[in-house]
């Protein structure tokens, strides 16, 4: 059966289509997953276990911000901490709800200068997953990370002094201000 060059077309036309519906349903998560890999824009890794302490020191400070359709203060209980590159280390967060119903909220979360985010490791964090306050909640949320060795080596990123974790709360329930 041979086509015709217009019946080619429309064939053509609808494969591209296809193609470009399905690659923008994909291109999410695989710009989160490139983000991932690459620490692309200060996106942090995920893991399990610190290496362990090379005896250097790097500094970390922390920020916090909040939505302005957010009722919540969000804050590092300390700005800054020098930690040991490859060691384990815990810092805590404090979220308060100011409004008078329950809220939840999601942070999302950087780290800059960009070059260190491949070499920022999360092992646990307040940011994987949603967090519901009730009506005046005041709670501690930790955040377990390590600075990769790794980060020693690369040329981009070993004369780095500080890296500063910035985190955002936005509400999770409709576009409407809590309070």
């Amino acid at each position: 059966m041979r086509l015709t060059r217009q019946a080619r077309t429309v064939v053509f036309a609808l494969f591209g289509v296809v193609f470009m519906t399905g690659l923008a349903w994909a291109s999410v998560p695989l710009y989160r997953m490139f983000c991932q890999v690459t620490g692309y824009q200060g996106t942090t890794q995920r893991g399990s276990e610190a290496p362990g302490s090379v005896h250097r020191q790097i500094r970390v400070d922390f920020d916090a911000n909040v939505a302005s359709r957010l009722a919540w203060t969000f804050k590092p209980e300390n700005p800054h901490e020098t930690v040991d590159i490859g060691a384990r280390d815990m810092v805590f967060f404090t979220a308060t709800n100011n409004a008078k119903v329950p809220v939840t909220g999601t942070a999302t979360f950087n780290v800059t200068p960009d070059q260190a985010g491949r070499y920022f490791t999360k092992i646990q964090c307040f940011c994987f997953t949603q967090q519901t306050l009730q009506p005046g909640e005041t709670v501690r949320m930790p955040v377990i990370f390590f600075v990769d060795p790794k980060i020693l080596n690369d040329p981009d990123a070993r004369d780095i002094e500080t890296i500063t974790l910035s985190y955002t709360f936005y509400p999770v329930d409709s576009g409407k201000k809590a309070g």
